[in-house]
């Protein structure tokens, strides 16, 4: 089966590249990056000389070439939807990893991305891609948006909870992220010397991500929940670290909370619980989630963690998992390396 990425020059994208190149069905045919179009890709990002010489050897062109069976799109929000709608006519099945698909109501994404939607026709059509929560909805999708990094951690660390009807709706998402979530583009809170050595919030009035985690949430739980979720940025390049609080809508103790995460996690290819909080560490490079819930000193409140690598689990890994859902594959196909470590 052969894919397309748009703009594969960015980290979601070249992180695409780097895991089909192992993947068993799906080859990677056509790539575009328009500001290096014309290039070989392995000339933008000479390791895949060493890595995948197949891959670097395709040539950047501003448009998708050739017969396509799943189309990637790595563009930014407003911007990925148009790109997408030739093959979305053309019944291409198309993950997009922007923000075009992820919220089901297009007032909500104007309000918070300040820009109306480009195709707001297509969101009744499209399907939140976390695929431990909407497996089946995805396999009989052709639109899927990828999930945000942030909703990513902070859903997982929570679904179970919700599902078990243990906590009320109102919880705190506290996360922490390394700066290649916010892409290659340069600004200035990127820069080494304003990152490095310091970790800061962002966007406590308000973050983009709080209305997936919104949206979703109240989903799973039949209702409105509440979410305040507050963003960190930490000076490592890969990882998320989300930490989740609510109140317990009943008694729970530690054993009871740890065999709910357990069974929701057991059934899962790429969900694993601990038995201590998890660490970014854990789980680098690779498509994996570590969750960890307890129950604090007071026997009230729930605190959940999750921790994923946000270039993989949080943009292309999920991205691999939703088209092999899709394309009727083995889901774990071309997901199966294992975390780095140290």
């Amino acid at each position: 089966m052969n894919a397309g990425i748009i703009n594969a020059t960015s980290y979601f994208g070249i992180e695409l590249v780097r895991l089909l190149a192992n993947h068993p069905e799906l080859n990677v045919t056509s790539v575009t990056g328009r500001s290096q179009a014309g290039k070989e890709l392995g000339e933008v990002f000479p390791h895949l000389r060493a890595t995948d010489p197949a891959a670097a050897g395709l040539v950047l062109t501003p448009e998708l070439e050739g017969s396509l069976d799943i189309v990637f799109s790595c563009l930014p929000h407003a911007v990925s939807a148009p790109a997408l709608l030739p093959f979305i006519e053309a019944g291409v099945p198309v993950v997009d990893v922007s923000a075009d698909f992820r919220l089901n109501d297009a007032a909500e994404f104007e309000r918070w991305y300040e820009v109306q939607h480009p195709a707001p026709v297509l969101l009744g059509k499209a399907v939140y891609g976390l695929t431990e929560i909407h497996r089946e909805a995805i396999r009989k999708a052709t639109i899927v948006g990828n999930p945000g990094c942030y909703p990513t951690a902070a859903i997982l660390a929570l679904a179970p909870a919700i599902r078990a009807g243990i906590i009320e709706p109102d919880v705190i998402v506290d996360a922490k992220s390394g700066v290649s979530g916010s892409g290659r583009s340069l600004k200035l809170d990127n820069h080494y010397s304003e990152v490095n050595e310091s970790v800061h919030a962002y966007s406590v009035g308000g973050h983009r991500h709080g209305a997936e985690m919104t949206q979703e949430l109240s989903l799973l739980a039949g209702g409105p929940v509440a979410v305040n979720f507050v963003p960190h940025l930490v000076p490592m390049t890969r990882g998320i670290l989300a930490t989740c609080y609510a109140t317990l809508s009943r008694s729970v103790d530690g054993d009871e909370i740890a065999s709910i995460y357990r069974d929701f996690c057991e059934e899962e290819p790429f969900l694993f619980f601990t038995d201590t909080p998890p660490r970014t560490k854990w789980v680098a490079g690779s498509n994996h989630c570590a969750i960890y819930a307890t129950v604090d000193q007071t026997g009230w409140r729930l605190m959940a963690f999750a921790v994923i690598d946000n270039l993989v689990k949080g943009a292309a890994g999920q991205a691999v998992q939703n088209a092999n859902v899709m394309l009727g594959l083995d889901e774990t196909a071309g997901l199966k390396a294992a975390p780095l470590f140290p």
